[in-house]
């Protein structure tokens, strides 16, 4: 599942809770899809973030992770 389409659902049952019409046990049928679809956000956002990151050689040759920041892909290019 994609980001975008977990965000979505997540979105829509969130506005079901909301109304307050549904039974308890809708509530809570919709409440634990709407924590599963938490959980596979974060786990996207966590692979994302991890991917950004740029591994560094210091002059030491110690390995160093960098996090990267908007505007540091120029100081790469050469």
């Amino acid at each position: 599942m994609k980001y975008e389409e977990a965000i979505d659902k997540l979105s829509k049952i969130v506005e079901r809770l909301e109304e307050g019409s549904l039974s308890l046990e809708e509530s809570l049928t919709l409440f634990e899809e709407g924590i599963r679809l938490t959980k596979i956000c974060m786990k996207i956002l966590d692979e994302a973030e991890g991917k950004i990151q740029i591994l560094t050689k210091e002059i030491n040759g110690e390995i160093k992770v960098t996090d990267f920041e908007e505007g540091s892909a120029e100081s790469w290019k050469s």
